[in-house]
């Protein structure tokens, strides 16, 4: 499986915390090592645009938005719950 990171992800990361940067860090250390993880919590974005945009849990606020097809998978945005999702429906 291909994986990829968005300038987007990147840029989003450098605006939260340290402790969140560091919970989005072993998250996305997580999906590279094994995106079959259970403890990820994959959430299907019904109101993204792309039916591809998943939401993946860093921890019990923060967010990672990846765009996930059978063969790769984008870090697209880390953020808070509802900012995030907001991210994904643009």
């Amino acid at each position: 499986m291909e994986f990829r990171i968005a300038d987007t992800f990147t840029d989003s990361l450098a605006k939260l915390r340290n402790q969140e940067q560091k919970a989005v860090k072993i998250a996305a250390l997580d999906l590279q090592l094994d995106p079959t993880k259970p403890g990820l919590r994959f959430y299907k974005l019904d109101r993204a645009k792309d039916p591809n945009f998943w939401s993946v849990s860093a921890n019990m606020d923060v967010r990672l938005i990846v765009h996930r097809t059978d063969t790769s998978l984008l870090l697209c945005y880390a953020g808070h719950h509802d900012d995030a999702y907001t991210w994904a429906q643009r």
